[in-house]
C-alpha cells in the first residue's frame, strides 16, 4: 500500500530475515569478525548468541552471501529439539546428500565419505546451526563427535552455533565441558546505539529505492531508539507500521509524536519485550559457571546465608565471575 505512495521499489522493513538489507553496524561488524576468524581457524566451534531479533540469522545469512563456494561447502540447518541421530539426519540434507540411510553409522560413514570428497577438491564443510538453543545435550554431544573428524592433521569441518541467550546456559552444562574446550571464540550480539538507529533506517530505505520521502526528524528518530531499545527487528516492526499509518494519514513528514501514536498502537496489541541490554559474553564465564556447579554439589551446599561460610565463598566466586582474569579461569 505505502509502497506506490513513497514511491519504493521494494518493502524496506520485513520483518523476515533478508541478507540483502544487512547493516554492518557496531555490534554485527564484531560479530562478522568473529565468524571470519572462525572460518580463518578452520576448526572447532564459533557461538554467536543474541537476544530474539537481533539480526543473528540475518548476519549468518551475509557470511554465507560472501563465502567462496569454491573452498567453502556451506550448510545451515534451524533446529528444533531433536535426538542426535535425527540432527545427524538434517545435517545431511541440509549438505545436500541424498540417499539418507535410517542406521547411525551408515549415516556417519556417509557423512566421512562426503568430507573427504571435498577435502580432496580442496573444499571444506561448513555446519550453521541456528536456533541452537533448542539443541538437547545429546545432539551437541553428536556434533561435537563430528568435529572429531579429520583427515591427516586438517579437519575437514567445522560448526558454528547461533542461538539466543539462553543457550549459554545450555554450553555451561558439566556434560558439555569437552565441547566447550573446543569452542573457538564467542560473542553476543547485543542493540544498536542511539547513534547507529537512524543510519541502519536509512540504509533499509535506501536499498529500497528511498527518494528523500518521507523525511524522518532526529527527534522522530530519538523516539524510535527509546521505542525499540535499538534491537533490529522491533525497528523494523515499528517503522513498517509508521510507513503504513504515513499513508493513511497522508504524511511525508515523521516527527517524534507520530512514532509515540504508532507505538502506543503496537504496544496495545500484546506485551512489547523489554528493549536488550548490550553484554560481553565469553566461553570462559560459561566454563567456569559450570565448576561452581559442580564445587556447589561436592560441598553439598546452596547459595543460601543458613548454609554459613562455604556458601559465602560460592557467593563472592559468583558475584567476581564477570571481573576475573581469563589466565585465571583457564588455569
Amino acid at each position: 500500500m505505502y509502497l506506490e505512495y513513497y514511491r519504493l521499489q521494494a518493502e524496506p522493513f520485513l520483518l523476515t530475515p533478508d541478507h540483502r538489507f544487512y547493516y554492518d553496524s557496531d555490534v554485527h561488524s564484531q560479530a562478522m569478525a568473529h565468524l571470519i576468524y572462525g572460518i580463518k581457524r578452520g576448526e572447532g566451534f564459533i557461538v554467536v548468541t543474541g537476544e530474539v531479533g537481533a539480526g543473528k540469522t540475518t548476519l549468518v545469512k551475509q557470511l554465507c552471501a560472501c563465502l567462496d563456494s569454491r573452498r567453502i561447502v556451506a550448510a545451515h540447518v534451524v533446529t528444533t529439539m531433536v535426538s542426535g541421530s535425527d540432527l545427524i539426519r538434517l545435517v545431511l540434507g541440509a549438505f545436500g546428500i541424498g540417499d539418507i540411510p535410517s542406521e547411525k553409522s551408515a549415516m556417519l560413514l556417509k557423512l566421512q565419505s562426503a568430507f573427504e570428497h571435498w577435502h580432496r577438491k580442496g573444499r571444506r564443510a561448513l555446519l550453521i546451526v541456528d536456533e541452537a538453543q533448542n539443541l538437547s545435550i545429546s545432539a551437541l554431544e553428536e556434533l561435537r563427535m563430528l568435529s572429531n573428524f579429520q583427515i591427516g592433521s586438517t579437519a575437514p569441518f567445522q560448526t558454528f552455533l547461533v542461538g539466543q541467550p539462553q543457550f549459554r546456559q545450555v554450553l555451561a552444562n558439566p556434560e558439555l565441558e569437552q565441547l566447550r574446550q573446543r569452542v573457538v571464540t564467542s560473542y553476543h550480539l547485543g542493540p544498536m546505539e542511539r547513534d547507529e538507529v537512524g543510519k541502519y533506517i536509512n540504509h533499509r530505505m535506501l536499498k529500497a529505492g528511498w527518494l528523500n520521502d518521507p523525511k524522518l526528524e532526529q527527534g522522530a528518530i530519538d523516539a524510535i531508539f527509546r521505542e525499540t531499545g535499538g534491537v533490529p527487528r522491533r525497528i523494523n516492526a515499528l517503522c513498517s507500521r509508521l510507513l503504513l499509518y504515513g499513508f493513511l494519514e497522508k504524511l511525508h513528514h515523521f516527527a517524534a509524536e507520530d512514532v509515540e501514536r504508532v507505538a502506543a498502537d503496537l504496544g496495545s496489541e500484546g506485551p512489547q519485550p523489554q528493549p536488550a541490554m548490550r553484554e560481553t559474553v565469553s566461553v570462559p564465564d560459561m566454563a567456569l559457571s559450570a565448576r561452581l556447579d559442580r564445587i556447589e554439589q561436592k560441598l553439598g551446599v546452596s547459595s543460601s546465608p543458613a548454609d554459613g561460610a562455604a556458601a559465602a565463598l560460592l557467593n563472592y566466586l559468583r558475584s567476581v565471575l564477570g571481573d576475573r582474569d581469563h589466565d585465571v579461569v583457564s588455569g
